[in-house]
């Protein structure tokens, strides 16, 4: 096809004013902070990086760009779902958007194409892999691009742990578009990080935009692991049955597994990883987007991108490989800034498994060195004793002037005591056992168990034998844990679980030095529910009128299988809980709630207004 024959001047050379956009268009009054600071940079032609946490708004700082800026939108995005998702939710807003990937038949592809060039589009998403063919590239050089906008944009750094190839190739949008505008969002990027995306995009010169990275309505928790799959059916049952939620495990076995425990426990649980097929991973994504009370079970493989604003929690069965990767997978929750839960079990046996991951690897030393920090930084959130969420902002180069009142450590702040001599046991006894052997056999050591095992090898001779009855096993569990966590021993490299001491723990081992232990709290099972104030109490119970906001829901839920999108395209649960609480009589009251745009009002105001007469009469 010759793109040039098809070539137009786009006709509309907007004068909008951004405000003016967001407020007709989105339904919203005011933008959040930095919003609107972005907005005139790239609306004016400038070009940006943009860190915001996820929930914060990122979309708004480019898709308002794009009403108001003559010429079509290139947002380039990492995920089909996710692009077909934000597509549906523009259109309800009576936007003009579309999307190129390799869902699309030839008709529909060619059709979407003439839309670019003809002018009639105001954003078009595409895969990073679609951009950089040629014909596409000679698509755009032929079409009225308004401005470049680049999602998920950690995808690029080599370091991270959502890396993409295709992303490399974008920084030549900067030689071939010169003078159209790009932005760069990501809500997961350290410094190291955001130097790399600037680095690799060609964006050095662009002006950089770092919200905050705090999100206060989510209640971090970590627990030591003991019974996992006890531990996350309490959790549920106790705080979150009924609500819609992620947990993550680290291999498909196990994802497979904790989906059955789940359902067979009444819950609508569904597994998602690479080894299922590409329709079954489809239709549990499309049920877990457009059902109430959906769990989705996992591996990494799930969630990038995921527009889903009432995800009330996401557990991890395992540990993260990295803070990275934590506060990415825990920020899939609370999109809608209401209370939500991000909770984690792990172990001495995650730890061992993933120093056992790292060291087993390909990469060279320098990664290697970069991937032990990231892991060491992972573990210390995990046994800190002061404020959670101040250790994380912090690793992202934020900060929080006082601890926040939301997480497990500052609800139920941990007791330490002094390890001294249960270390030097610990350190002892892996000495004495010749650095061999994993924790459990020297937690049977040291508590003097005659087992079989410890007989045929003699070490009921050693001197570390039946040293420690002091302690119970759960106790020595956690002993060693914070040990590796800590870096005093290490996992045997060949994979075997036999733990080894390391040059760091020989002051440790002498006693030269003191040491603070962390004492594992007892939690109790309704630990966190209602804890933390009225504020951040659970959706269902800030509910007064349960009647008329189940009214609503179905409503809203006929409309949206009605349209064949997921329920909150129609509205959020913010929308609702306003609609519900103000109770409007008419269209012009109707259009003064949030998050309802003159096309939402024309569509689904009178049935809304229906819904809540009807609601008045009962």
């Amino acid at each position: 096809m010759d793109f040039a024959q098809l070539s137009t001047e786009r006709p509309r050379v907007s004068d909008q004013d951004p405000e003016e956009v967001l407020h007709r268009v989105f339904g919203y009054e005011t933008f959040r902070p930095l919003q609107g600071d972005i907005i005139r940079e790239l609306v004016n032609g400038g070009d940006a990086l943009v860190l915001m946490p996820t929930g914060g708004g990122k979309s708004l700082c480019y898709q308002v760009p794009a009403l108001v800026r003559a010429g079509t939108a290139i947002v380039i995005s990492p995920l089909i779902a996710l692009m077909q998702d934000q597509v549906a939710a523009l259109k309800e807003l009576g936007v003009k958007a579309a999307f190129l990937n390799s869902t699309m038949d030839f008709e529909q592809a060619r059709d979407t194409e003439n839309a670019l060039m003809t002018g009639e589009l105001d954003l078009l998403y595409c895969a990073p892999e679609r951009l950089i063919q040629p014909r596409t590239l000679d698509l755009l050089h032929h079409a009225s691009i308004s401005l470049f906008a680049i999602d998920e944009a950690h995808c690029v750094s080599q370091w991270g742990h959502d890396f993409r190839s295709d992303y490399l190739e974008l920084s030549r949008l900067a030689h071939e578009f010169p003078d159209v505008p790009r932005i760069a969002l990501t809500a997961t990027a350290d410094e190291r990080t955001r130097k790399e995306i600037a680095e690799r995009l060609s964006l050095t010169d662009a002006r950089h935009f770092i919200s905050g990275f705090d999100r206060p309505n989510i209640q971090y928790r970590i627990s030591p692991k003991t019974n996992a799959n006890k531990q996350l059916l309490d959790f549920i049952k106790a705080e979150h049955d009924g609500d819609c939620g992620i947990v993550y495990c680290l291999s498909r076995n196990k994802v497979d597994n904790t989906a059955k425990l789940l359902s067979d426990k009444g819950y609508t649980a569904l597994p998602y990883h690479a080894g299922l097929n590409a329709i079954d991973r489809a239709r549990h994504q499309e049920r877990f987007l457009r059902e109430d009370g959906v769990i989705i079970v996992a591996t990494i493989a799930f969630g990038m991108g995921i527009d889903k604003p009432d995800v009330r929690f996401v557990a991890h069965l395992d540990l993260p490989k990295s803070l990275e990767a934590y506060y990415q997978e825990t920020g899939r929750a609370g999109r809608d800034g209401k209370p939500s839960t991000a909770w984690m079990v792990y172990g001495l046996q995650d730890v061992i498994k993933l120093r056992q991951m790292l060291e087993g690897s390909m990469g060279n030393d320098h990664f290697k060195r970069v991937e032990r920090q990231k892991l060491d930084a992972m573990l210390g959130l995990c046994e800190v004793t002061s404020c959670r969420r101040q250790v994380l902002l912090r690793y992202f180069g934020d900060t929080l002037e006082q601890p926040c009142g939301n997480c497990d450590t500052c609800l139920n702040p941990p007791e330490t005591w002094d390890g001294k001599v249960a270390v030097q046991k610990a350190l002892s006894c892996v000495f004495r056992t010749g650095q061999r052997f994993g924790v459990t056999y020297l937690i049977d050591v040291l508590r003097g168990s005659e087992n079989e095992r410890i007989l045929q090898s003699g070490h009921q001779t050693v001197s570390t034998y039946g040293i420690g009855t002091e302690l119970s096993a759960n106790d020595w569990k956690s002993v060693f844990r914070q040990l590796v966590a800590n870096g005093y021993l290490r996992a045997d490299p060949e994979g075997y679980g036999a733990l080894q001491l390391t040059e760091q723990c020989r002051p440790l081992l002498k006693g030269e030095v003191a040491i603070q232990l962390r004492k594992d709290p007892v939690v109790k099972a309704s630990s966190g529910r209602g804890s933390s104030g009225s504020g951040r109490r659970r959706i269902a119970d800030q509910i007064t009128d349960k009647p008329g906001w189940e009214a609503l829901r179905a409503c809203r839920k006929s409309l949206a299988d009605e349209k064949g999108v997921p329920p909150y395209v129609i509205f959020h649960d913010a929308t609702l809980f306003e609609i519900l609480d103000k109770k409007p009589n008419s269209l012009s009251e109707m259009a003064e709630i949030n998050g309802v745009g003159a096309a939402k009002l024309e569509k689904y105001g009178e049935t809304f207004l229906a819904a809540l007469r009807e609601l008045d009469g009962a």
